[in-house]
């Protein structure tokens, strides 16, 4: 196939983001390229349904959405080949967050027992929401034009609402085959994936990943020990806060870096009042800690390296010099210097300069002080020096940053 290479990369993009994407015979059996879980759940069999009976007959050039009436979305369409015909199926995924109350209307409109509701509850938390707007859909639509060489296609919405009938069911008919212990492992199997999925992308700082953890990311997916959600969501967020600390720190990020901003996120916790914020909030620790390890990680430096970067980003305003630092640090200003350099890709002179203008920078955007006051928080006690490196560095006084800024913030307005 002329695509092949684009359609491994699309169906493995979609994997990523946690969105079942296969390539399949229209003969095969339902059973095998299905999430058929809801139907054991509801006590139902495929009767040996094939691909083609499931999906009906398929136009080429033509792409189908499918939504059940679990609300479950499906995507497909008839891969042009030479051969056997094939069928790139992407699914299942929800377009929109199942809320928990509609889960629980749905258990009760098919007749399920509480027992079984359980069930049905933690299976829509696995399964990841796509938004219609999103980039891969973007991607799925960029690959149909790549692949039936047209900018335009038909789109065409099936509605399999009726497809498995629904009635009333008896306790008996469907929860011989699901015990309170099978329910826990399959939610807990779930929480744990994506927990060591969402570390390991830390770790790395991969914030790019942030797209694909969103989408595997639901309101309900806190562990439930307490009978109010916020506060379950509240203490879930605490322990993720911790095991992102923990990603961090296995990323090469020091302590002294780590304790402001776990602190940080401690209060901001405590301060929620309601579930979409603490999702909200959950994003944001990850990109935190992403960006931490992306600008902090000493995993690459040697001890002295490392000692020597914290002493210099722990207290901007001190007297830093190389002789200083070596001294403080028992070697010679020599070799400092040439480990320094060898390591960082920069001499000790330009990594404090570029961290007192960097720091300089933040106190002309956020504060009111004089840029006096800004040099000596930088360790910089003549004025004219300190706007002298400033402007060397970005290209403008401090005065002239600080109105730039402003400016930005608040167009058309004078100060």
């Amino acid at each position: 196939m002329f695509y092949e290479n684009e359609l491994r990369f699309l169906c493995e993009t979609f994997k990523k983001s946690h969105v079942r994407a296969s390539v399949i015979s229209p003969t095969e059996p339902i059973r095998s390229v299905m999430d058929t879980d809801l139907w054991q759940l509801l006590g139902k069999s495929d009767d040996g349904m094939t691909v083609r009976q499931f999906l009906g007959e398929l136009e080429p050039q033509t792409r189908y959405r499918s939504i059940d009436g679990f609300k479950l979305c499906y995507l497909y369409l008839l891969l042009p080949t030479s051969g056997k015909q094939s069928i790139l199926l992407i699914g299942p995924y929800l377009s929109e967050p199942m809320p928990a109350h509609e889960v629980l209307e749905l258990g009760e409109r098919i007749g399920l027992s509480p027992k079984s509701q359980r069930y049905l509850s933690e299976y829509y938390e696995g399964i990841p929401v796509l938004p219609p707007s999103g980039h891969l859909f973007l991607m799925l639509d960029t690959f149909c034009e790549r692949i039936w060489e047209s900018p335009s296609f038909p789109l065409v919405d099936v509605n399999q609402e009726n497809l498995h009938p629904v009635s009333p069911l008896h306790e008996t008919t469907h929860t011989d085959h699901f015990d309170d212990l099978l329910v826990n492992m399959k939610a807990m199997e779930l929480r744990y994936a994506f927990e060591n999925e969402l570390m390991q992308a830390v770790t790395l700082g991969q914030i790019h990943k942030e797209g694909q953890l969103l989408a595997a990311f639901s309101d309900q997916a806190f562990e439930k020990r307490l009978a109010d959600p916020l506060r379950n969501a509240k203490n879930y967020s605490i322990i993720m806060n911790t095991l992102l600390r923990k990603a961090a720190e296995a990323g090469g990020v020091h302590p002294v870096y780590l304790d402001k901003i776990s602190s940080g996120f401690a209060q901001k916790i405590e301060q929620l009042s309601s579930l979409s914020d603490n999702r909200t909030l959950m994003m944001e620790m990850f990109r935190s800690y992403c960006r931490l390890v992306r600008k902090h990680s000493m995993k690459s430096f040697s001890p002295l390296i490392q000692k020597t970067v914290l002493l210099i980003d722990s207290d901007l305003s001190a007297n830093l010099t190389l002789h200083s630092l070596a001294n403080s640090q028992k070697v010679s200003a020599g070799y400092l210097s040439t480990l320094f350099k060898k390591e960082t890709g920069k001499t000790v002179s330009e990594y404090i300069r570029e961290r007192r203008v960097k720091h300089a920078s933040h106190l002309l955007t956020t504060t009111r002080l004089q840029v006096q006051t800004v040099a000596l928080h930088c360790g910089i006690m003549d004025v004219q020096y300190f706007s002298k490196i400033f402007k060397r560095q970005t290209g403008k006084t401090p005065k002239e940053y600080r109105e730039s800024y402003r400016q930005e913030i608040n167009p058309g307005k004078t100060h």
